[in-house]
């Protein structure tokens, strides 16, 4: 048997066995009340992720923690393994110092940031020139800012992830254009998992959804080539997010 007749072997050895339906994750169906769609067990049908409860979901998920603490715990440690910088400080003004700090120890020149009470403020004590994107900006100048600082919408202890979007975030490129992107952040913004991030999202748009809405889950990174991370590849080279 040459190569060509093992893969085929194995192909037809994988086919009989059957696979879940979409949607079902491996779950028993649940009945429909008759309304099948046309296969022998028309009673039934996949259950999909709106007809299941969220803790189901939860089970096949990494554990974001059941208290504070834990939320913070779990975050940190994903973070370091993501390579993300996370500092959590005990004050915004601890905040602007650390962001001092790694401004000077990076020389930035010029950053990019979006109006907001909490970017404001750490532009403002940062003492740079700053590039603000909220009403349109040359793609060039963002590009010459060495950091872009933006707030986000929530982040996620379960993977080390923050929300951004179009709105809230300073628009599309700010969190991704410059080399190293800052988040500031509250605590009380940390939730335990993406289902409670997604519930929160909702409650702060409603209806009025982004344009745009995106989980950052570390610098940017790839390992296409032998398997070798490389940092900095589609977006921001750095990631470091301050909480206070």
């Amino acid at each position: 048997m040459n190569a060509r007749d093992r893969i085929l072997a194995r192909i037809r050895e994988a086919l009989t066995v059957p696979a879940p339906k979409p949607g079902s994750h491996g779950h028993a169906q649940e009945h429909d009340g008759g309304h099948g769609h046309g296969d022998s067990s028309a009673g039934t049908r996949p259950i999909g992720f709106r007809n299941r409860p969220v803790h189901v979901a939860r089970a096949w998920l990494p554990q974001g923690g059941s208290t504070p603490a834990e939320h913070l715990a779990r975050f940190a440690a994903a973070s370091a393994e993501l390579k993300t910088d996370f500092r959590c400080v005990d004050s915004e003004a601890e905040a602007h110092a650390a962001l001092r700090r790694i401004a000077d120890d990076e020389g930035w020149r010029r950053v990019a940031s979006h109006h907001h009470a909490m970017t404001d403020a750490a532009v403002a004590a940062l003492g740079r020139p700053a590039l603000f994107t909220d009403g349109g900006y040359p793609p060039d100048d963002l590009e010459a800012c060495e950091a872009g600082i933006t707030t986000c919408d929530v982040l996620v202890a379960q993977t080390g992830s923050l929300v951004v979007n179009s709105r809230s975030s300073g628009g599309r490129a700010l969190s991704v254009l410059p080399p190293h992107h800052v988040v500031l952040a509250r605590r009380d913004q940390l939730v335990s998992d993406l289902t409670d991030a997604f519930q929160r999202v909702e409650a702060l748009h409603g209806q009025q959804w982004p344009s745009m809405i995106s989980l950052v889950t570390g610098p940017s990174r790839t390992g296409d080539i032998e398997r070798i991370l490389v940092l900095g590849a589609h977006g921001p080279k750095k990631l470091t997010v301050l909480m206070w």
